[in-house]
């Protein structure tokens, strides 16, 4: 079992790092009383505090000591390193923390960032098959190139095939894109998309909810798409096959209450996206245009919302 200690950090507030950070990262790497991630961000909502959850589920005195035991200080000394190499730790109860994606019950209570975080992103999610038909990479830039020219944030997962076109689509465009990773944001996955990733980084966002050094891992692109979904408005399927993760997004963006919009040819070759066709919020598209057209109304939609719920 690991250590877990109320005691104060040794250098404080000198450290750099915030109470709230270390606290944060302390509960998630502890996870005291096997407390899951999704545990811990009802927590933080609940309580309104990273510092003030510890507190209340942190045992006051040390159990047994391990090399690996955290305590306070340990996750502060994380946390620096981490900023040392550039990289962001946002909270869910940060003011910054993208706030379409504060919204859904997956909602990680720690990002990792590269670039630059907007609290309202006006996203959607372009995401498809690793290997795409000539059709569907062509689709995908297009898409992505239109949804530049209204303004609006490309959202992809950086993988082979649609996710890359419509990442390099968005940028060549003058576009922002945002990549949302399965590994942690110190590692380039896939390797030929390290250089994109950088660039991505530099003029837009990479963000990730793995601790930064997380190799692949098939469980993590799962909880990936659901992400993607959650930072996006709605997303767009372009082409994928019966297994692809791009089915899995589809689903969990249909329970998170996203409009879903599929290309007809994605209709045609899929028994899950028929299935889905039944669903509320779920279009199809047979070409930019109409995919546009409805992308437009979901903009929209939103915007009334806002306009309902801001004071």
């Amino acid at each position: 079992m690991a250590l877990l200690s109320l005691a104060p950090y040794a250098d404080g507030m000198s450290s750099g790092v915030s109470d709230e950070l270390a606290a944060l990262v302390a509960l998630l790497q502890a996870r005291p009383g096997d407390l899951s991630w999704s545990e811990i961000t009802a927590a933080l909502l609940e309580i309104g505090s990273a510092a003030e959850a510890w507190n209340r589920h942190a045992p006051p005195t040390a159990l047994i000591e391990l090399p690996e035991s955290v305590t306070l200080d340990s996750a502060a000394a994380s946390v620096k390193a981490w900023q040392a190499r550039g990289i962001r730790l946002v909270s869910i109860l940060d003011e910054d923390y993208p706030a379409e994606l504060r919204g859904i019950h997956q909602a990680p209570p720690l990002i990792f960032a590269l670039g630059s975080v907007l609290p309202n992103d006006p996203a959607i999610a372009v995401v498809g098959t690793r290997d795409p038909s000539r059709w569907g990479a062509a689709a995908a830039r297009s898409t992505a190139r239109a949804l530049t020219s209204h303004g609006m944030t490309v959202v992809s997962g950086l993988a082979r095939g649609v996710d890359t076109a419509a990442h390099r689509a968005a940028l060549d465009a003058g576009g922002r894109t945002v990549a949302v990773l399965g590994t942690g944001i110190s590692q380039a996955y896939p390797p030929e998309n390290r250089d994109l990733q950088s660039e991505i980084a530099q003029r837009g966002l990479v963000l990730s909810q793995f601790w930064p050094d997380s190799g692949p891992d098939k469980r993590s692109f799962p909880t990936r798409n659901a992400t993607m979904s959650g930072y996006g408005l709605a997303t767009v399927v372009i082409e994928a096959g019966e297994r692809s993760g791009a089915r899995i997004q589809a689903r969990i963006a249909v329970e998170h209450g996203r409009q879903v919009i599929l290309t007809d040819r994605v209709v045609a070759q899929n028994a899950w996206a028929q299935d889905l066709l039944n669903r509320p919020g779920v279009h199809v598209a047979s070409s930019v245009d109409q995919a546009m057209d409805i992308i437009n109304g979901v903009v929209e939609m939103w915007n009334d919302i806002r306009r309902l719920v801001t004071p």
